[in-house]
């Protein structure tokens, strides 16, 4: 029985009520003569285009939902039928083989129970051989029904006795399991692997790493377990000195459960305080809008924003493509569906003071869909509007090119292959960033199985591939990337997160990332390093990752960056999106130390989630000037829901401004301008740079920017550089702790006192 049942037509259904409830567009010539205003046209070609993409939206979910192999029941049901036409000259290996498919099966649909009596029959079918004869799937099979008892335990206490401490290593308080059955199991059978398959370095890792956590959740860590088994407590949690953000997002109702989806930090409708939008990349998984109550905590509003019936969404990209004020959303589908199935549209949602239309048609998105989680804007060509470019997941039996989107007052055109950035290998993660100071802002593009892309932009409308030249193609396989200043020098750097599963032995891909965990060299498991480049401004970087304690191996998916203690330096947070279930490795928070290094506060601080981790959003949500932390956790597969965290920071003392730009000639929030503050400490002045972006490539941050100002006495002057036209804007003596409104061309700012509220109500 599954603990989460599944209404097959639920987005067919909201796509019906959508368009019954969609009043229909009005003819041409109203029936009192008069000729439609130039706005009422816009108005009924939007609804049009609106209704247009949900019937489409509806019609992808009863397509091709059943052979979407994370999500359907196609490959369950071909093995189901295989097993049924078994007769007695069907050798007991087959059989042994196809009950162990449709054992993972069932759990990756989260048939929890079921999955287990078919992996146990599994087993007993091969007890009537020598262990010698046991085909070569069987090296995986009690580790398989360890993984089963786990995920039953997990869906019974983390998600059934839901808890702040819930999944959160170091587990303890409220995370300890209620209902022992499913670790209690887990643990006998993570003995059996490991005492059947000596030697197996891959599975040893595995097994030995989630036993280990096993006796976490029952609270019998680490008593219950031999000298052996047991992994010292400074690799379980890492020691830090830091203090803790605890989990208030139940408390202040972003109470979404759902799979894995990307995230938006960002005052959605206007009433100058930070709303949260969320999504989940399932046919039927509902784009969801949460109004920021300004008293803690959230109401979801997606109906009256407009957004039923918008669906699926691996990620979100947020940005203000018409330079109207209002941040327009762009959900980006398809990711990880290999053949036809993956060729999902885009939806262009552009924002009318908290109310959203979907203009992909109109606006001319909607010619062809490619599979995508990835997608980043900037003014590339300095016209005054946002550019857009969508790193697309190409391979050779069916090439997906990037596309690079020129905007012409809100209408776009792909010009990627004459701007020569169509990049045709299967990008995770995109990013903009102007690396050597010529105002034109140049593109990176991170690709799985092929070498990245640093492409250079000439400033006549091509670009130039110098990742080879400068150094920066590796790692071959990697995920989220992003342009910072992480150490304060005023030029910016690159992360590029690395996806390298290696290939440990007979496929336990957790071996790699447990294995740097604890401390072991790697080699030989085959897994790469993420990278930490340092630019010099000038287009030359330097590999810097060992040097600054970024090289743990992390399976990272959603990320971001933003500065938690407000010391001016950035921090990072990395979430293990890794799909399958044996993947309880925490999401690890990096804390930057002054330039110098990154030190682990993972456990201290409590980020430690071990479900799945994707969309992240650094943002000031309650005023308070220092980032609280949300993340949308949930897996790929069906059975592997889960609910959102947000952590709320506790404070450290530092001060603050939150600089929001306002755009004349340059784009509306000023995307890709440059803030320099010159800060005085008790020790003298102090350099701090920023650039102006939503963060990384997987979760949007702010457009208004939170600039860390550390132990500052006083702001001695503030400067913004304004890319397109090469100006910059100088402010001194102002003060600080506060919300600064910047007008592109004005003398004077504008000072506002942030709202401010206890996260929770």
């Amino acid at each position: 029985m599954t603990p989460f049942p599944r209404p097959i037509r639920a987005a067919v259904l909201h796509g019906a009520l959508v368009l019954a409830l969609v009043p229909a567009a009005s003819p041409q010539t109203p029936e009192n003569g008069r000729q439609r205003t130039a706005e009422e046209e816009r108005i009924a070609a939007e609804r049009k285009g609106h209704e247009r993409m949900l019937a489409y939206l509806a019609k992808v979910h009863e397509e091709r939902d059943v052979a979407n192999s994370y999500l359907g029941t196609k490959k369950l049901l071909r093995f189901q039928k295989m097993l049924e036409q078994a007769d007695e000259k069907t050798s007991p290996k087959t059989i042994a083989l196809l009950q162990y498919e449709i054992g993972q099966n069932l759990l990756r649909l989260g048939h929890n129970e079921e999955a287990i009596e078919s992996l146990l029959a599994s087993h007993e079918t091969l007890q009537r051989f020598d262990r010698s004869e046991w085909p070569p799937f069987a090296v995986k099979l009690e580790y398989a029904i360890a993984v089963a008892y786990m995920r039953l335990g997990e869906t019974a206490n983390c998600v059934g006795h839901h808890g702040k401490r819930s999944c959160i290593l170091p587990i303890q308080g409220d995370g300890v399991h209620v209902d022992p059955f499913g670790s209690r199991n887990a643990i006998l059978w993570y003995r059996k692997a490991l005492s059947n398959h000596p030697g197996d370095r891959g599975l040893e890792l595995c097994a030995r790493w989630l036993l280990n956590v096993m006796a976490m959740t029952l609270g019998e860590w680490p008593d219950s377990l031999s000298e052996e088994e047991r992994i010292a407590s400074e690799y379980l949690a890492p020691p830090a000195d830091f203090p803790n953000f605890p989990d208030v997002a139940p408390a202040a109702g972003l109470n979404r459960f759902g799979l894995s989806g990307g995230s938006i930090v960002e005052d959605l409708d206007g009433d100058g305080l930070l709303d949260v939008m969320s999504s989940s990349w399932d046919t039927q998984g509902q784009l969801r809008f949460y109004h920021n109550n300004g008293d803690g905590t959230f109401t979801e509003r997606t109906e009256e924003a407009g957004l039923v019936g918008i669906v699926g969404g691996l990620n979100l990209s947020s940005a203000d493509f018409d330079n109207d004020g209002d941040v327009d959303v762009l959900v980006l589908r398809g990711a990880w569906i290999f053949g036809r199935g993956g060729e999902i549209l885009n939806s262009l949602l552009r924002n009318d003071g908290g109310r959203f239309v979907d203009v992909t048609f109109l606006s001319g998105l909607g010619e062809v869909g490619y599979p995508t989680q990835t997608a980043s804007w900037a003014d590339f060509d300095l016209d005054g509007d946002l550019d857009l470019y969508i790193g697309n997941e190409g391979t050779p039996n069916r090439p997906h090119p990037g596309q690079l989107f020129r905007n012409d007052d809100g209408h776009f055109v792909d010009i990627a292959k004459a701007a020569g950035v169509a990049n045709p290998y299967y990008a995770k993660g995109v990013a903009w960033g102007d690396y050597d100071e010529d105002r034109y802002p140049d593109l990176y593009v991170s690709n799985i199985g092929a070498p990245n892309r640093l492409y250079h932009n000439n400033g006549d409308g091509t670009f130039e591939d110098i990742a080879f030249k400068a150094h920066v193609d590796w790692p071959l396989d990697s995920f989220p990337v992003w342009f910072w200043d992480f150490d304060n020098d005023g030029h910016l750097d690159i992360y590029v997160a690395s996806y390298d599963q290696g290939t440990p032995g007979d496929g336990f891909r957790l071996a790699p990332v447990v294995a740097s965990t604890l401390g072991e060299d790697p080699a030989g498991l085959g897994a790469d390093f993420p990278r930490l480049f340092k630019g010099d401004g000038k287009g030359h970087f330097e590999n810097v990752t060992k040097a600054q304690g970024m090289d743990r191996i992390s399976l990272t998916m959603g990320a971001n960056f933003g500065d938690l203690d407000n010391d001016g330096y950035p921090d990072c947070y990395l979430g293990t999106g890794y799909p399958f279930y044996d993947g309880l490795i925490p999401n690890v928070m990096y804390r930057n130390l002054g330039g110098t290094g990154f030190e682990n506060v993972t456990a201290p601080g409590g980020f430690g989630e071990l479900q799945k981790g994707h969309g992240v959003s650094f943002a000031d949500i309650d005023g308070d000037g220092d980032e609280d932390v949300f993340e949308v956790v949930g897996g790929a597969y069906l059975g592997d829901r889960y609910t959102d965290v947000l952590f709320e920071n506790p404070g450290f003392g530092n001060h603050w401004i939150h600089v929001r730009l306002v755009g004349k000639e340059s784009n509306r929030f000023g995307i890709g301008s440059r803030i320099h503050v010159t800060v005085e400490h008790e020790d003298g002045e102090h350099e701090l740079y920023h650039t102006v972006s939503t963060g990384g490539s997987f979760g949007c941050n702010p457009m208004t920017q939170n600039v860390g100002l550390g132990p500052a006495e006083r702001i001695v002057r503030l400067e913004i550089f304004w890319p397109k036209t090469g100006k910059t804007q100088v402010f001194e003596d102002v003060p600080f702790d506060r919300e600064l409104v910047i007008t592109e061309g004005e003398e004077e700012l504008e000072v506002r006192e942030p709202r401010r509220f206890r996260l929770g109500g």
